[in-house]
């Protein structure tokens, strides 16, 4: 269902949006103005009732994430923000940052409130330079007109909020690297339990969370917890509100979108992208970002003795709207909720092997599964393209890929193996046509 919204794209493309003028003109800062006149308790509970599922690929409900924190600790509590996006098609929490950076500190300030914290780190992938620099001008701001630090609008809960630059790990996106790396630790995922509420930054209790989460917040707390969480199509199935949706590839209009929850892949592709590049076919198309599993236009949804399901049973995975728990039905990820579309000019041989490239460099190699079989899978990939593979090895990509899946610290590993089972499996013609004709690919070119 196709629903435009403007909670925190109501800047874009305006001059000097990232300003603090520009922020209170549109009706900035009130969300938390009322935030702070709850307890911290009923703050929680509106976060429920929003049904905020996480905006970074592991659709984890954000109410529920923030009542994990003890309510009473001798050590100090910690916000920090995930803003290292480096997954490949992703690339909404950079305009979040670049062009409404207050919509994120007033949800920091939030977020602080509700957890116990009193400080907020937002760890920013090394590249984004603009973003930083946006962040940190917005800090200043609201820091001089007395919504940061000791006594923020007055009150006596104090916050701050600090930017802390990356080094450009992809691994450092995993909430449990990314808290090692604040630490000055290098940048591996950590062993669970403990989770980061019981024991995360500087060993105290510690909540992560995306940038559009945080920076959706404050929306909710005008809007009303459950008020927002109803614009959603997806309500029933608990996946509430508006959120960004990303879409690049071979389509006439890349870019960032913000709709109601329940958008479809059909319509992010042609109604809000345009279509497909020089009115080509769809050959296939990635729903969030490279780590889910590929989808071809004509497989069709079939979730049965589910009731939710019956609009949407018998037709084109296209038409099943996007959601946390509908992708997850057919099998499939949300992720990032940025697609990432393939026309038929593209070869998904080549595709599967720029893939495999980028996931074994951003191996942390930590886990032997991760490790070597991202390396393993690569040297296949690179001898079928040059046309010196066999039937079994192509064969043993499926092996080697399930083998990674379930066997790792962190989620990369799934990451990483699941895009090359889904190519392989959903193009084996094509890898087949590689290895029977010595690399000559029969479908196109990467484009």
């Amino acid at each position: 269902m196709l629903q435009r919204t403007t909670y925190l794209s109501h800047s874009y493309g305006k001059p000097e949006s990232w300003t603090l003028a520009a922020y209170e003109a549109a009706g900035g800062y009130r969300g938390v103005r009322r935030a702070l006149s709850m307890t911290r308790e009923l703050v929680i509970d509106e976060a429920k009732k929003a049904h905020i599922r996480g905006r970074g690929g592991a659709g984890f409900d954000c109410g529920t994430k923030w009542s994990f924190m003890p309510k009473e600790s001798k050590k100090p509590h910690y916000l920090v923000v995930n803003a290292d996006e480096g997954e490949p098609g992703t690339f909404k929490d950079r305009t979040i940052m670049e062009m409404n950076p207050h919509a994120l500190i007033e949800g920091c300030i939030i977020g602080c409130y509700a957890i116990g914290a009193h400080a907020a780190y937002i760890y920013v992938r090394d590249e984004l330079h603009l973003a930083k620099e946006r962040l940190w001008r917005a800090i200043h701001e609201a820091r001089a007109r007395g919504y940061l630090g000791r006594t923020p609008f007055g009150g006596n809960y104090a916050v701050d909020v600090y930017v802390h630059t990356g080094a450009g790990a992809y691994i450092c996106g995993e909430e449990t690297a990314l808290l090692n790396s604040l630490e000055g630790k290098r940048g591996e995922p950590r062993l669970k339990p403990p989770f980061p509420a019981q024991y995360g930054a500087f060993g105290c209790p510690t909540t992560v969370n995306n940038v559009e989460t945080i920076a959706i917040m404050p929306s909710v707390f005008v809007t009303g917890g459950d008020a927002f969480s109803r614009l959603s199509a997806l309500h029933h199935f608990n996946d509430g509100g508006a959120r960004l949706f990303g879409v690049s590839g071979h389509v006439k209009r890349p870019g960032i979108y913000e709709c109601a929850v329940g958008l479809t892949l059909r319509e992010l592709i042609y109604d809000l992208g345009g279509g497909i590049l020089d009115d080509r076919k769809l050959l296939a198309v990635i729903p969030g970002g490279s780590s889910c599993p590929v989808h071809l236009p004509d497989e069709i949804v079939n979730v049965p003795n589910d009731p939710r399901f019956e609009p949407y049973n018998g037709k084109s995975i296209l038409d099943l709207p996007l959601g946390v728990d509908t992708f997850r039905a057919v099998g499939s990820m949300l992720g990032t909720c940025c697609a990432i579309v393939l026309s038929d000019v593209a070869d998904p041989v080549l595709a599967t092997q720029n893939l495999i490239r980028f996931y074994k460099h951003e191996s942390c190699g930590q886990c032997t599964p991760c490790r070597e079989g991202c390396g393993w899978i690569e040297r296949i990939l690179n001898k079928i393209v040059a046309g010196t593979a066999t039937m079994d090895e192509l064969d043993q990509i499926h092996e080697i890929a399930s083998n990674i899946t379930g066997n790792t610290i962190c989620a990369f590993g799934d990451g990483a193996a699941q895009p090359m089972l889904s190519f392989v499996k959903k193009f084996r013609k094509s890898f087949e046509d590689y290895v029977l004709t010595g690399g000559k690919s029969q479908t196109g070119r990467l484009c």
